[in-house]
C-alpha cells in the first residue's frame, strides 16, 4: 500500500512539473504566442514579498534586458523590492534576476533620456 501511495505521489509531481514547464515555454521571446489568461501577460514575483504590501508600478515601456519595446502581447512583469518591472518576455526576467541593479540602472537611464527629450 505504501508503494502504491508513493507511486501516485511521484506521478502527481511529474505531471505538475510538466505542466509548469509547458506554461513557462508558452511565453518565450519571439515565439509569437505569449501565455494568455491574465491580460495577455505573464506575472512573476520575487519570493518573500508580502501580498498586502503596496507594489509600485515602474511602467517602463522598453525592456531593460533586450532594449526592445514592450508589447501587450508578449509583456511579462516581475516584482522586485516592492516595484513591478516590465519585460518583453519571460526569458528576460531570468536574465534580470542575475543582476537586477544593473538593469534597474538601465531603466533609470532610459527614463532620464526620455525626460530630457521631452524638454526639447
Amino acid at each position: 500500500m505504501a508503494r502504491k501511495t508513493f507511486m501516485i505521489l511521484v506521478a502527481g509531481l511529474i505531471v505538475f512539473w510538466i505542466s509548469e514547464s509547458s506554461f513557462a515555454m508558452m511565453g518565450m521571446c519571439g515565439s509569437g504566442s505569449g501565455a494568455k489568461g491574465h491580460g495577455g501577460h505573464v506575472e512573476a514575483a520575487e519570493t518573500g514579498s508580502s501580498a498586502q504590501t503596496a507594489v509600485e508600478e515602474v511602467g517602463n515601456k522598453i525592456c531593460p534586458v533586450s532594449g526592445e519595446e514592450i508589447t501587450e502581447e508578449g509583456k511579462a512583469t516581475y516584482e522586485y523590492k516592492g516595484k513591478t518591472y516590465n519585460f518583453c518576455c519571460p526569458m528576460c526576467i531570468d536574465e534580470f534576476k542575475k543582476d537586477p541593479e544593473k538593469y534597474i540602472e538601465k531603466i533609470k537611464e532610459q527614463e532620464s533620456k526620455e525626460g530630457h527629450e521631452q524638454h526639447h
